[in-house]
């Protein structure tokens, strides 16, 4: 087995993120360091404004950490080009967020194609693939509806199809169904575990919901700018 392929799909080491306000700087990570493996689901946790969506940024190749290392797929990210960062981001990692920010001109099965016709898949393939992820995802009969004709956990359903469309090794969560009543809420993580397990990808899931958190393989607590192990 090669090193890469070894390697953690996640793999985070001493991230530091200072913002300004003004005169004062706030230090928002101090050193943050954590490693997701494929196959396993990792709960971050902590109050509002701990840091976890700044970090999860970081972590998506969304924004640039002021120190600090971090590898994605076994790839060294620290010194890309903006470029690099951004094809990398495109095939090997996955976004869903509390807010889906689907595209509401597009049909369910447009807001899924659309990313792999961006990354290079031809339209045919691209649609095959998300009639498939939409079928799994329960959406099999509502795949040609708009966003708007949508319940919010079909819409979150739908971006998590999204989120799968190109094959990601790592698939970052920020509050994934924080915006959902607590029975839509264990339906969507339900089914989002179950594709996490049954393709064996690395899951980093943001959420405030101690319960989903303990349904996870392990959970980190950020604290003070630091990872804590829960």
């Amino acid at each position: 087995m090669s090193d890469r392929a070894a390697s953690p799909a996640l793999d985070i080491q001493e991230i530091r993120k200072t913002f300004r306000q003004g005169e004062r700087a706030l230090h928002v990570l101090a050193g943050a360091s954590l490693q997701v493996s494929a196959g396993e689901m990792v709960a971050l946790v902590g109050p509002s404004g701990s840091g976890k969506s700044t970090l999860m940024q970081i972590a998506g190749l969304l924004e640039r950490p002021d120190d600090g290392s971090i590898r994605v797929a076994g790839a060294d990210c620290t010194a890309m080009s903006d470029g690099e960062r951004t094809r990398l981001r495109r095939g090997a990692i996955g976004f869903v967020y509390q807010y889906h920010h689907l595209l509401p001109e597009f049909s369910a099965l447009e807001n899924v194609v659309l990313p792999q016709m961006i990354a290079g898949v031809g339209k045919r393939d691209a649609r095959q693939r998300g009639q498939e992820l939409l079928s799994r995802v329960g959406l099999g009969e509502r795949m040609e509806h708009r966003p708007a004709r949508l319940s919010g956990g079909e819409q979150q359903r739908v971006a998590v199809a999204r989120a799968l469309a190109n094959a990601p090794s790592l698939l970052l969560a920020d509050e994934p169904t924080g915006n959902l009543d607590p029975h839509t809420s264990d339906r969507v993580f339900e089914m989002l575990t179950g594709l996490v397990r049954d393709v064996g990808l690395a899951a980093l899931v943001a959420t405030h919901n101690l319960d989903l958190a303990a349904q996870m393989d392990r959970t980190l607590r950020l604290e003070d700018g630091h990872i804590v192990q829960v």
